[in-house]
This record gives structure tokens, C-alpha cells and sequence, in this order.
């Protein structure tokens, strides 16, 4: 056997890293557009009107969100969220808005369908836009929020989504059971195709200010979300969440928010093998625009390299308001 000297390192991990085609060779994770989910916030109005703590995201008019279909179809990204803006003329206690088969999701699903029918087109199944009071669901007198009462809201509006042309619904309000109703009632209607993307690992998060304010319910919001989010100290938790939505019905699965949640994405995907998505949250976009705005970090950089971390911990997909940008790089 060959003596080596003491300082002499038997193996140069250097050597597969200096050159971009061997580093491209031996790379364990790959990231592409089909891996991205755009976030989209629509306004029953015309044009685009930015969003002032998402610096580059536009509230979209329902013709501005069908050339976003048609436009996710040129990059190759698979599918659109879809998040309304709705103003205090629109809100109510009960978030009646929800259900109504002529407001502004039924409208945009419908739009961007026409336009581009191979996007997938994923809603947000909860009440917090259309409430006044800025909750998931409804609020009783002393200020909690009655769960079964909530999910038979949380179905009809399902229903109506996916009766609008919605490929996915994705429920975010963390009620017990909803996954099973909504499922139940899928059956019961007919839509046996329609998909379920459940907010299994939701936490009550710091990170979701942005998004609040892009559709309209920061200034509403009464209170937190604690006794319904999940607890940021809690890991095992997720774990029984995603095993009941599972059980329930659920065809994919999505733990938010994402960088701080991490591990939570790994334990998830490797425990249940399923298809598992991270969230990419307002207030994790912001950060990253902000610091490069300032110039402190290398924004399209550090955007590719927090994207790539999601697919390392085992993601089979992003939801983000980077997607246009990361898939034009991709591209």
C-alpha cells in the first residue's frame, strides 16, 4: 500500500469543483421551472398595482392574470396560486364573498383557463380575504373561531372553485377536518378528478405581514391566529397533521412558511414519501428584496441558492413570487 506523507490529503473534494461542466456532472439536486408554483394576487379592477412590502409583485386585473397564464405557459412553470385582493366593500363578518360563483377567483380561474388551459391553477380555500375581521373563519362573540361551522363554509367555497375551472384547491385555514369534507364532497359532486393541496404544517408565523397587506386583511385582522396555526416550537406536530390530511384525502401536501421550516419540509418528505411543497412566504421574499435593494447581497444569487435549498430538504415543488424571475434564469 502506497505511504502517503503526513500533510498529504489522499482525497481532493476540490477536483469535482473547478470547472462549471464537472460541478453541472456531479450535482445531486437539480432545479427547474417545473419545480416552481407562481404566486399571483388578483383585484377586481384593471391594470396592475404594485404591492408596496413585495417589491416587483403586482396585484393582477383578471386581463392582466390570464397573460399571467399565458405567460407562466411560455417559461415552463407548471401551475399558478392564486390569492384575491378584496377590498372592505367586499368583506362581511361571514366572508360571503367567498362563495359567490361571480366573484373575482370564479372570474380569474375562468380567464386564465381560456387563456391557457395546460397551467394548473391552485386556490386559496379560506375566509381571511373576505372577513372582516381578517380570520380563516368565522368569528363567534367571544372571539373564537368555530371550527365545524368554519369548514362547512370552507366546502361550499371549494365547490365553487373547482366548479370556476380550479385544477387544486388548496386549504390554508387549518381547521380540523376540512380536508376530509372537502374530499367528501368532491365525491358527492361529481369532481372526482379535482385535487386537494393541503396546508398540512401551517405555522403562526411573522413571516406572512406582506401577504397580508397584498390581499387586504392586515388592517382587518382582529387579534392572532394561534389557536388555529400551528406552533412554531413544534416539529412532531407537523408530523400528525400531515398523517390526518393524508388520511383524509389529501393528494399533495405543503409546510409554511419555508426557510425556517426547513426541517420540517425534510421530516415530511422523507417520512411519507409524498409529493411535498414548500411556501416561499411574503415576509422571505421581502428580506431577500430588500437587503438586495440595498445592495448587501447578490439578489438573483441568494433568490437561486434559498429555491435550490427547498428541493436539497426535499421539496417536489415551490409556491413563490420568485417564480417568473427564477424561470427566466432557468430558461
Amino acid at each position: 500500500m502506497t505511504q502517503f506523507p503526513q500533510s498529504f490529503p489522499g482525497t481532493r473534494m476540490r477536483r469535482l469543483r473547478q470547472a462549471p461542466w464537472a460541478r453541472s456532472l456531479v450535482a445531486e439536486h437539480v432545479l427547474t421551472p417545473a419545480d416552481l408554483v407562481w404566486a399571483v394576487f388578483v383585484h377586481d379592477g384593471e391594470g396592475r398595482i404594485p404591492v408596496a412590502s413585495l417589491p416587483g409583485v403586482d396585484r393582477l386585473s383578471v386581463a392582466e392574470a390570464a397573460l399571467a397564464a399565458k405567460r407562466a405557459r411560455a417559461l415552463g412553470i407548471p401551475a399558478i396560486a392564486l390569492f384575491p385582493y378584496i377590498g372592505p366593500e367586499g368583506k362581511d363578518d361571514e366572508g360571503s364573498g367567498a362563495l359567490s360563483p361571480d366573484g373575482l377567483v370564479p372570474r380569474a380561474l375562468k380567464a386564465m383557463k381560456d387563456a391557457a388551459p395546460e397551467v394548473g391553477l391552485i386556490t386559496d380555500v379560506a375566509l381571511d380575504a373576505y372577513t372582516s375581521h381578517g380570520h380563516d373563519g368565522l368569528l363567534d362573540e367571544d372571539g373564537t373561531i368555530p371550527n365545524d361551522a368554519t369548514v362547512e363554509r370552507l366546502v361550499e367555497q371549494a365547490l365553487v372553485h373547482v366548479g370556476a375551472g380550479a385544477d387544486v384547491v388548496a386549504p390554508s385555514d387549518m381547521m380540523d377536518g376540512r380536508i376530509g369534507a372537502i374530499r367528501y364532497a368532491f365525491e358527492e359532486e361529481g369532481f372526482t378528478n379535482a385535487m386537494i393541496l393541503a396546508y398540512a404544517a401551517k405555522y403562526a408565523s411573522g413571516f406572512y405581514g406582506p401577504y397580508r397587506e397584498a390581499i387586504g386583511s392586515a388592517a382587518a385582522l382582529k387579534g392572532d391566529k394561534k389557536t388555529y396555526q400551528q406552533d412554531p416550537a413544534n416539529s412532531d406536530e407537523a408530523l400528525r397533521e400531515v398523517a390526518l390530511d393524508l388520511a383524509d384525502g389529501a393528494d399533495m401536501v405543503m409546510v409554511k412558511p419555508g426557510l425556517p421550516y426547513l426541517d420540517i419540509v425534510h421530516r415530511v418528505s422523507t417520512t411519507f414519501g409524498v409529493p411535498t411543497l414548500a411556501y416561499q412566504v411574503s415576509g422571505e421574499y421581502a428580506q431577500i428584496m430588500a437587503a438586495a435593494q440595498n445592495g448587501w447581497i447578490d439578489g438573483d444569487r441568494v433568490m437561486m441558492e434559498t429555491l435550490m435549498s427547498f428541493k436539497r430538504a426535499g421539496a417536489a415543488g415551490v409556491i413563490t413570487y420568485f417564480a417568473e424571475r427564477a424561470a427566466e434564469k432557468l430558461g
